[in-house]
């Protein structure tokens, strides 16, 4: 297994590092289309490698189209019914994207929040050599839009933030922060699926952060959690990013009045996304490694079906094209800033078999930060074969940034 998913990050790395980059003087999302499409999602890999790819990849696209049906199926109506009031909400949000300043939208939060202990879930990690604690608080959280705060408000237990914090006895350590996927926002999923007991064993605290409308902030009326994310069109998908970003920081706050000597963030496909645009807008963190992330959302929602056919039936219904839907949504996407983390600093995870996030999205964030670390991992989005490779070139990785307890 190692030795196939040596021969996958080689030949993955050899097939996209004599691609043709992004035109830099031209805005991405005006300048997207033909390299997108031009970067492969398959690798000429030998026979056992190949089919190994392509059989997880098979799951994805499976598993893909059930939670596309689902997800635009529930959405369907509130985007149908607020098409026009979206679309003339774009604008204020492709002016911001022009600005190129990420503090156009995520502005550091300005005021403390009180933080609230409880104990965690029957299902979460207890460590024999210190605690872990469900914390939360309300999140001061605005919507940076004036014309959609009210709107944007009215969702009460969204602004309740939450996270899990694992610490070790003694003085606060190293921290690892994690950020879950799109509906996978359960710690004790995210602590098994990314081997975070096996990082706390190493000497790092970690800390699991719980997105916008995930989890115990998804409304009651909630079909499902993370619903409410990408079900009221883009500048509510602007704001919600925003939100997460700005609570996320206020949980870095709160690291550093524990006394955390420093801390990073990793997240997997949503989560990825996440700290992508966090290495963008948050120069405390030590390091970000995006695992499996997209790259742009609008792209992702045209990768998809059913959902590919009823975004670009309302795109027309609307009078509107891809390239304005990337415009209006740029402001919330890492491809538009400049990473504030220093290229040694970054990683990226992803798998050749991905059909979730496909590979054009690594490929495209890899690219836009300057090329740095990247590994391919012979799996897709749910399944990652191997995956002892990668975490061990994680921690070596933080080791080598000189991110540990030494």
């Amino acid at each position: 297994m190692e030795a196939i998913a040596s021969t996958v990050s080689r030949v993955a790395n050899e097939t996209y590092g004599h691609s043709r980059r992004l035109m830099p003087e031209q805005p991405w999302w005006n300048n997207l289309d033909p390299a997108f499409h031009k970067f492969p999602d398959d690798f000429y890999l030998d026979l056992k490698a190949q089919l190994m790819v392509d059989s997880t990849a098979l799951l994805d696209v499976a598993m893909r189209t059930a939670l596309a049906t689902m997800a635009t199926g529930f959405a369907l109506p509130g985007m149908a019914t607020g098409l026009k009031r979206d679309h003339e909400l774009w604008p204020f949000y492709k002016e911001l994207a022009e600005r190129r300043d990420p503090q156009a939208l995520f502005a550091r939060p300005q005021h403390k929040v009180q933080v609230r202990r409880r104990p965690p879930g029957l299902l979460d990690y207890r460590p024999k050599d210190g605690r872990v604690e469900v914390l939360s608080f309300e999140s001061n959280f605005r919507a940076v839009n004036p014309a959609v705060r009210e709107d944007y408000a009215r969702f009460r237990r969204n602004r309740l933030a939450w996270a899990e914090h694992w610490r070790h006895d003694g003085p606060a350590r190293p921290t690892i922060c994690v950020i879950h996927g799109f509906v996978a926002d359960p710690y004790w999923i995210n602590s098994r699926f990314l081997a975070l007991p096996w990082f706390y064993k190493q000497g790092y605290d970690v800390l699991l952060y719980t997105l916008p409308f995930h989890g115990r902030r998804q409304e009651a009326s909630s079909p499902f959690s993370g619903h409410g994310y990408f079900s009221h069109g883009i500048a509510h998908l602007n704001e919600t990013i925003a939100h997460a970003v700005h609570d996320f920081r206020l949980s870095l706050d709160y690291l550093e009045e524990q006394g955390a000597p420093g801390f990073g963030v990793t997240g997997i496909s949503l989560g990825g996304f996440t700290s992508a645009l966090l290495a963008a807008t948050e120069d405390r963190l030590a390091f970000a490694v995006p695992n499996v992330p997209l790259a742009s959302i609008p792209d992702l929602m045209l990768e998809w079906n059913p959902s590919s056919v009823i975004m670009r039936t309302m795109l027309r219904l609307g009078g509107q094209d891809i390239r304005s839907m990337r415009h209006a949504s740029a402001v919330s996407c890492p491809l538009t800033y400049t990473p504030k983390i220093p290229k040694e600093r970054l990683m990226i995870v992803a798998g050749a078999g991905d059909r979730f996030a496909s590979p054009k999205h690594s490929r495209l964030l890899w690219d836009h930060w300057d090329r740095p670390g990247l590994h391919w991992f012979p799996g897709n989005h749910l399944i990652h074969l191997d995956q002892g490779k990668y975490l061990k070139e994680m921690a070596g990785f933080l080791r080598g940034i000189g991110f540990d307890n030494s």
